[in-house]
């Protein structure tokens, strides 16, 4: 009976050790890959061929990627983070979780008919969605702590992850609907990918209902976390007096 080693698992290990210390990503992955044929007892020659041959299949994907991220830092760096908080302070009627809740809906309609790429942590929420809620937020509650901040960027983050997850689920073209069509047809169990994507609608909804109410709450939550600490120091400079 042959034996399966593993061995070559600790490449998996290099990759969580690097990433835990917050090591170069590309190094990290390409010293785990090379420890990883090392560990097969593959030669030098045959590590560095598979290592090319990756990296010509996917250049172009890499441009694609980098080329949009370029283009985004260009425009934080000339002032566009501050654009957009202070483009939506003008309007009075847009509070924090109102924004929130709007980009909820969008992303979700936008996922389910397959365009993914029009939001986006790198893309959108950092540039955009995060400033523009602390601009909402800083208008009616005045300048912002660090902490209120972290706390509406986690949540821009969390909504656009939300949007995305559960939208995405609707389009009949996406790999998990197509994954449990062929899973299911395997089995014997003639299903359309289309009846898939229509059973994922009710989920998509409970979630647009769930996150939004939790986005809209949120105004609340940081006007009484700031009434609160605004009345510890109201006593704490009465005490002193």
């Amino acid at each position: 009976m042959d034996t399966v080693s593993y061995l070559p698992l600790i490449g998996v290990l290099v990759v969580i050790v690097g990433f835990a210390f917050r090591f170069n990503p590309l190094l990290v992955v390409t010293l785990a890959g090379v420890i990883t044929g090392l560990a097969d007892a593959l030669p030098i020659t045959k590590i560095l061929e598979a290592l090319g041959e990756g990296f010509n299949h996917t250049r172009t994907l890499s441009l694609i990627l980098v080329l949009p991220l370029a283009v985004v830092g260009l425009l934080e760096r000339n002032g566009l983070r501050e654009q957009a908080a202070n483009w939506i302070a003008g309007f009075k009627r847009i509070s924090a979780g109102r924004l929130l809740a709007l980009y909820l809906l969008l992303r979700e309609l936008s996922a389910a008919l397959g365009l993914t790429s029009l939001g986006g942590h790198p893309q959108m929420v950092r540039p955009l969605l995060a400033p523009m809620a602390e601009g909402s937020a800083g208008r009616a509650l005045g300048p912002l702590t660090d902490d209120e901040c972290q706390r509406l960027r986690a949540m821009a983050a969390a909504t656009d992850n939300v949007g995305l997850f559960f939208g995405e689920d609707i389009f009949v073209a996406f790999g998990a609907v197509m994954l449990m069509y062929s899973f299911l047809s395997e089995r014997g169990y003639e299903v359309e990918p289309m009846h898939i994507a229509l059973w994922g609608i009710p989920t998509a909804l409970c979630a647009l209902v769930i996150h939004g109410a939790r986005v809209l709450y949120l105004d609340r939550q940081l006007a009484r976390a700031r009434a609160a600490v605004d009345q510890a120091a109201a006593e704490a400079t009465h005490a002193n007096n």
